[in-house]
């Protein structure tokens, strides 16, 4: 298969820098799906209410002495009242996902029930608006007690409890859940908390802890941790497929994290380190995914530190999949020579050290606070229509941070949100099968990186006031026109908009 190459890349940033004149919500197929989303963590809060268990984010949130989702939005309690706010603004589905220790409070064993209570009781909220719930089964929320016992995702033993798991969620929601994703942004899982140390089940390390590369421990974990990922979520499909699919009818997904690569210069070294980058952020579980096995330049580069799949294995994670979702937030520029990190300090390099490539921001973009590049995720769209088959795609995660105590008006985010709307409008038009978007986020959030300090909420949560009190941002006006046609992107005048907003707040 011909590599979506240069040339190919300059072409579509030539098509995408001449947007659409002007579009609806009309110029977009009829079944085609515009959301918002949350996780679990970051918005139910309740954190140790009605059986629910501490969760690898739970631990990793309370030993870096940092703020945390013991509380964050309070939805387990004020779901109706959310739900209310989806419906008023006139999204078509929502995306949450479903804490693992809040269903199943150890990671296995008997179900709780007030945890199966809340989901039922939330999909069916969900559902009597009219609003189509799109379920993620894990998001950075792994039991505390599986990491502990066994070491989490580097062991596989992690197949058989997730999938038990999964089953419980199939069998109890899925005849009103069509939408499953099975694993949250699997390649930042993979090399976030088990390369960099960056992410779940253990504590951040400092700069003076940091995992040493050259260690057989550090540089094998993240391919470890991949590979079970990827069984685990083929376990979980060939599950689903078997026993559920035929009555449910729905449709089982796997998602990424899917950053925009360009090169740096038109140089041809800086080119191939792009390919290369493509290899290791899309290429790496997508290429086993479509075709049943890694990349070869993967394989090559890794040698004994990269896992194997058996024949039965590559048969059972080959097309398990009836979507790809993609976390898509920035563009980076690629070059091949070595220049200063664009990742904070404490964040090792194991795998950028492996993929061999440099990463340079665009514009005024820093690690969390990001420059809208819509030419970016056309450039996305594109090479995933190209290199895997053009498989159907959901964008799970795009939206912008900003400081959460800013103005109502936020200006930049209705821009950042306009202008990638119109870049899926544009891939659609040149063939990509792209099905649905979702805003992240339907309100502020608990961020991972952020805290409540950068968030990404169409709705401002007022964090100093003990009703946790949502307050509609310019960004839920515009989605809200936009979701009911009265809003033609192009010719609507931000500025009319913001005069015609009359939203605040009180601290």
């Amino acid at each position: 298969m011909k590599p979506f190459t240069l040339v190919s890349i300059i072409l579509v940033l030539v098509l995408a820098a001449s947007y659409i004149d002007a579009f609806t919500r009309n110029n977009f197929p009829k079944d085609f799906l515009f959301g918002a989303g949350t996780s679990a963590y970051q918005w139910e809060g309740a954190s140790d209410e009605d059986g629910r268990t501490i969760s690898g984010w739970d631990f990793l949130s309370h030993c870096s002495n940092g703020s945390n989702g013991d509380i964050a939005c309070d939805g387990y309690h004020k779901y109706k009242e959310d739900v209310k706010l989806m419906a008023e603004m006139g999204l078509e589905a929502f995306r949450f996902s479903i804490s693992w220790t809040r269903l199943i409070p150890n990671g296995r064993g008997p179900i709780n029930p007030k945890g199966l209570l809340f989901y039922k009781n939330l999909i069916k909220e969900l559902r009597s608006h009219g609003i189509e719930p799109h379920v993620t089964l894990y998001h950075y929320d792994l039991p505390q007690p599986l990491e502990d016992e066994y070491g989490g995702w580097i062991n596989r033993r992690i197949i058989e409890d997730f999938t038990a798991f999964v089953d419980v969620c199939f069998r109890e929601f899925g005849e009103d859940v069509k939408l499953w994703t099975t694993i949250n942004e699997a390649t930042i899982l993979a090399f976030g908390s088990y390369g960099e140390g960056i992410t779940m089940g253990h504590c951040t390390p400092t700069p003076s802890k940091s995992i040493n590369c050259s260690t057989a421990d550090s540089s094998t974990k993240t391919y470890l941790a991949g590979h079970n990922i990827l069984l685990a979520h083929a376990s979980a499909s060939e599950l689903y497929k078997l026993k559920y699919k035929s009555k449910q009818r729905g449709s089982i997904g796997f998602s990424i994290y899917a950053v925009g690569l360009s090169p740096y210069t038109n140089s041809t070294e800086d080119e191939i380190a792009t390919q290369r980058a493509n290899t290791f952020f899309h290429g790496w579980m997508l290429k086993p995914l479509v075709f049943g096995d890694y990349p070869d330049e993967i394989k090559s580069a890794m040698g004994s530190r990269l896992p194997v799949f058996s024949e039965e294995e590559a048969k059972k994670v080959k097309g398990s999949y009836d979507f790809i979702g993609i976390i898509h937030y920035t563009t980076l520029f690629v070059t091949n020579r070595p220049l200063p990190s664009i990742y904070p300090t404490n964040i090792n390099k194991c795998f950028f050290k492996d993929m061999d490539a440099y990463m340079i921001t665009t514009g005024k973009s820093s690690f969390i606070e990001l420059e809208a590049t819509p030419w970016g995720l056309e450039g996305v769209l594109e090479y995933l229509k190209q290199n895997f088959n053009n498989p159907p795609i959901y964008i799970l995660e795009n939206g912008v941070s900003l400081k959460q105590d800013s103005s109502l008006q936020d200006t930049p985010r209705v821009e950042y949100i306009e202008g990638y709307i119109g870049a899926v409008l544009n891939a659609i038009k040149n063939g990509s099968d792209t099905r649905g978007y979702f805003v992240w986020s339907l309100m502020d959030l608990y961020e991972l990186f952020g805290g409540y300090m950068q968030t990404y909420g169409l709705y401002f949560v007022n964090f100093s006031d003990p009703g946790l009190k949502r307050s509609p941002r310019l960004s839920a006006s515009w989605y809200t026109g936009f979701l009911n046609g009265s809003i033609d992107v192009t010719s609507q005048d931000i500025t009319q908009l913001q005069s015609n907003f009359s939203g605040s707040y009180s601290l």
